[in-house]
């Protein structure tokens, strides 16, 4: 049995419908590769490596801005906060003891004001020798505050 040749424009490959024989001249059936389906997920494409590297990049990055934020707020703040009035006085300024002579507090007042008890006449910063204050003319007592980096020693005249 010989197989005429098919005609002119079509599918020499083309095979006929499930269930009808192949007749030579017949006209053929349009192909489908692949029956679509209904309702089928497309799957999303998979995110870039780049874009997960930078967003972890950025996360890592803000973290570290925030606990800076922090520490700042935490340390510099709290040691500003925390200084004492004898580590912002000055020389001529009055003072008054909110304490008691064991544990002194001093506080800068007016000089005009009833509760100035002390004139500082000499201040030295970073320092923690009261020995300094024998040496000062109209100093009568001495105040020295230590610890943590703020060493002053005020050499104060009483005032009552």
């Amino acid at each position: 049995m010989t197989v005429p040749p098919p005609a002119q424009g079509q599918n020499p490959y083309a095979q006929a419908p499930t269930g009808q024989p192949a007749t030579p001249g017949a006209p053929q059936q349009p192909y489908a590769p692949f029956p679509q389906q209904q309702g089928a997920p497309v799957p999303p494409p998979p995110p870039s490596v780049g874009k997960r590297a930078g967003k972890k990049a950025l996360r890592i990055v803000g973290l570290i801005v925030v606990a800076v934020i922090i520490g700042i707020i935490k340390f510099g703040a709290g040691w500003f906060l925390t200084r004492d009035d004898a580590e912002t006085t000055s020389v001529g300024s009055c003072m008054h003891n909110d304490g008691s002579y064991s544990k002194p507090d001093l506080q800068d007042v007016d000089c005009s004001s009833s509760g100035a008890q002390y004139k500082v006449v000499q201040k030295f910063d970073g320092s923690t020798d009261e020995s300094q204050c024998k040496t000062v003319t109209d100093s009568t007592i001495y105040y020295v505050q230590s610890g943590g980096g703020h060493n002053v020693v005020l050499c104060l005249k009483e005032t009552k």
